[in-house]
């Protein structure tokens, strides 16, 4: 059973998970605003890592400006009994970055959902086709992202919403 985290937990988190300094010691920053040692902070976060607290520590690509700006949906109607199988297979791909099942609707039969990236709408195109053979489905339709938002990462312990922390 997960266990509550502490204030100081809770605050290491929330500096944790905005932009990491690009420089030799970026704990150090951290460490000072908590009043602890560099070591410490490094402590704490292979114990919150060793808990499954921390799972990951990632790099969020902008990918518009890094040139690739063909974002998609893929959206499969499967039989429900195949869901399983199909979701795991798609996720297997790099260009896969989200894959989710949803419930179907009468108006929107679609049960299953990948989201992929590529350079250009035609290898996009592509992509979806070589996945929906990967599964042995085609039954699938392309959706394309014509506007970005909002990328952002989810934030946790915000002092905006306590009812969130």
């Amino acid at each position: 059973m997960p266990r509550p985290l502490t204030d100081l937990e809770k605050e290491l988190v929330r500096l944790l998970q905005g932009d990491i300094p690009l420089v030799s010691r970026p704990f150090l920053p951290v460490a000072q605003k908590l009043g602890l040692s560099e070591a410490e902070v490094l402590e704490h976060i292979r114990r919150l890592q060793a808990e499954g607290i921390i799972r990951r520590f990632g790099a969020a690509l902008r990918h518009r400006e890094a040139g690739i700006t063909a974002n998609a949906m893929v959206v499969w109607q499967l039989p429900p009994g195949e869901l399983k199988r199909a979701g795991e297979k798609l996720a297997t791909f790099p260009e896969v970055t989200h894959c989710y099942q949803r419930q179907q609707r009468p108006e929107w039969p679609y049960n299953l959902y990948a989201v992929i990236h590529c350079r250009t709408r035609e290898a996009c195109a592509k992509l979806a086709a070589r996945l929906a053979a990967s599964i042995g489905h085609n039954n699938y339709r392309l959706i394309f992202s014509t506007a970005e938002l909002k990328k952002e990462s989810m934030k946790y312990f915000t002092l905006e919403d306590p009812e969130c922390q």
